[in-house]
């Protein structure tokens, strides 16, 4: 197995809700809801870096899908790292995410590594950490 990521897919709840709060409330690029016409099928992907997309689908149909029984969600089990340029990014990001309806979990801070960095959950509950690593250089 190569060392890569192409699509990380999050089960909501809601399609719609998740479109809107990754579409227009961070801004996320997407072509909307595709593969209504298919049972289990509908889902939107996002465009991240080269090569690399988010995808949402509904819970109960991801579950279908893998064949893995529909369980509560639980927002301990992973995060999705964000890193920026600044510490002002972090801040500006974190504001965003607030208003396109995120819950803070863990307002931006010094981090006792030397970073910068704050958590929010998206409206399903899947935790995000925006964070400026001093030690990594990002390329945009």
């Amino acid at each position: 197995m190569k060392p890569r990521i192409s699509v990380l897919t999050l089960g909501v709840d809601d399609l719609e809700r998740s479109l809107t709060f990754y579409r227009d409330g961070l801004g996320l690029p997407t072509e909307g809801i595709v593969g209504r016409e298919f049972e289990h099928g509908a889902v939107a992907f996002f465009d991240l870096q080269a090569g690399v997309k988010l995808a949402i689908w509904n819970r109960c149909d991801l579950a279908h899908e893998t064949k893995v029984p529909l369980t509560s969600p639980s927002s301990s089990e992973m995060t999705i790292g964000h890193n920026v340029g600044s510490k002002e990014e972090v801040d500006k990001i974190m504001e965003q995410a607030e208003k396109a309806g995120a819950t803070i979990t863990d307002p931006a801070h010094d981090a006792f590594w030397g970073g910068y960095s704050g958590h929010f959950m998206d409206p399903d509950g899947h935790l995000w950490e925006i964070v400026w690593n001093p030690f990594w250089k990002i390329d945009e």
